[in-house]
C-alpha cells in the first residue's frame, strides 16, 4: 500500500510538471493533490501549519507570477489587449494542436494576427508576437522553479 500511494504522490507531482506545457492542466492543483495524497494515506501531522503557510506564499507567487510576467511583456511591447488574449488562446490550443512546440508558436501567431488586425505595421505585430514567447519562457521557468522549491519543502517537511 505505501508503494501505491507514493506511486499516485508522485504521479500527481508529475503531472502538475507537465502543466508547465500544457498550460490547460492546472499544475498547482496537483501538487495539492499529491500533499493531499501524502497526509490521508499517511499522516497530516508532518504538514505542520508553517508548511501550508509556505506552500500558499508559492501559490500566490506562482498565480502573480503567471499573471503578471504575460501581461508586462506584451505591454511593454506596445501590445494590445486583443494580443493579450491572442496569447492566451495560444497558449491553451497550441499544445493540442502541435504538442510540445505548439505552446511556442500559437501565442507568437495569436498575437501577431492579433494586432495586424488592429491595424500594426507588420514589424510591430512581429516584435509583441515574440514578447508574448519569450513572457512565456520566463514565466514558465519562474513557475518550474517555484515548483519545484514547492516540491522541495515537501520532502523536507515528511
Amino acid at each position: 500500500m505505501t508503494t501505491l500511494l507514493w506511486v499516485f504522490i508522485i504521479a500527481s507531482f508529475v503531472v502538475a510538471f507537465a502543466g508547465l506545457i500544457y498550460p490547460v492542466i492546472p499544475s498547482v492543483l496537483f501538487l495539492f493533490i499529491g500533499y493531499l495524497i501524502y497526509g490521508f494515506g499517511f499522516s497530516f501531522d508532518p504538514l505542520t501549519w508553517t508548511f501550508w503557510l509556505w506552500q500558499i506564499l508559492f501559490l500566490v507567487f506562482l498565480f502573480a507570477v503567471d499573471y503578471l510576467v504575460t501581461r508586462a511583456a506584451v505591454e511593454k511591447r506596445g501590445g494590445s489587449e486583443r494580443a493579450k488574449w491572442g496569447a492566451t488562446i495560444g497558449l491553451i490550443a497550441g499544445p493540442f494542436i502541435f504538442p510540445l512546440v505548439g505552446v511556442l508558436i500559437f501565442p507568437f501567431i495569436f498575437a501577431f494576427l492579433a494586432e495586424l488586425t488592429l491595424g500594426k505595421k507588420t514589424k510591430e505585430a512581429w516584435d509583441i508576437g515574440v514578447g508574448t514567447v519569450l513572457a512565456f519562457l520566463g514565466s514558465t521557468l519562474l513557475k518550474l522553479v517555484g515548483m519545484s522549491m514547492m516540491v522541495i519543502l515537501f520532502f523536507m517537511y515528511i
